[in-house]
């Protein structure tokens, strides 16, 4: 566990928690713990979904610009990668996941938001990309995970200029998936993770790789991804429960 994320693993669902006093800036230690939280919580079994929070006051506000400002070129140069990889690491995590977002999302705080398949915001959360108000573009993801998820045009208006989303304008870009009450947003990501706890787990492992590795391909690609899988225990049964009773009520076994 780190100084600063950890993770924990109830009734199937795993919580990856960052808590850096007093806004989660992530600096290259965080960077770092949540790069090994994610793939920690990759490699447990135990962990059939994630859900990736912040605490009741906010999100991630962003990078330790006091941090970056001591940066030269050349040291900033030779973070960049480790940086895109480590939230990468929270993207490639092969399981459902869930973004609970309270408060600030900001900077690299959003682009960790947008590793997530799934956002759920607090009313009074504010998302955004506010890099070029210091002189410089997201570097972690935000130019591409950002208009992949809400269409260029919509993400050049908030990485051009760098303003704050509330949580209602974000929930109409499509930036976030669901908003509720403040004291309600963990409590309803593990709800949603906890959907996925039961179902086919290799069966998730394949729609996500299918959905994600797609969207980089052209539609013949693309669509060879779906051939991937067949042969496991949980399609058999699936299939056969599907026959005898109906959708929606196999017991799968996750393998």
């Amino acid at each position: 566990m780190g100084e600063f994320v950890n993770l924990t693993v109830t009734d199937g669902v795993g919580t990856i928690r960052l808590d850096r006093p007093k806004m989660n800036a992530l600096n290259v230690q965080v960077q770092e713990e949540i790069r090994a939280v994610a793939l920690q919580a990759t490699d447990d079994d135990s962990v059939r979904a994630v859900v990736i929070w912040g605490g009741e006051r906010v999100f991630a506000a962003g990078a330790d610009i006091k941090e970056m400002a001591d940066m030269s070129y050349a040291d900033m140069v030779k973070r960049s990668g480790p940086l895109q990889s480590s939230l990468s690491a929270v993207a490639a995590i092969p399981k459902p996941t869930v973004a609970a977002i309270t408060g600030y999302a900001l900077g690299g705080g959003c682009e960790l938001a947008l590793c997530a398949d799934y956002r759920i915001a607090a009313e009074d959360a504010k998302l955004g990309q506010p890099e070029i108000l210091l002189g410089i573009i997201p570097g972690a993801g935000g130019t591409q995970r950002l208009s992949r998820l809400i269409g260029p045009s919509k993400a050049k208006d908030l990485i051009y200029t760098g303003r704050f989303v509330d949580a209602a304008e974000s929930l109409a870009l499509g930036l976030v998936d669901k908003v509720v009450a403040p004291d309600d947003v963990y409590t309803a990501a593990v709800e949603m993770a906890s959907r996925f706890v039961t179902g086919p787990a290799l069966a998730l492992r394949a729609a996500k790789a299918a959905i994600d590795g797609g969207l980089d391909l052209d539609l013949g690609s693309a669509l060879r991804l779906e051939t991937q899988l067949f042969a496991t225990e949980d399609r058999a049964i699936g299939m056969k429960s599907f026959v005898e009773s109906g959708p929606g009520k196999a017991e799968f076994k996750g393998i």
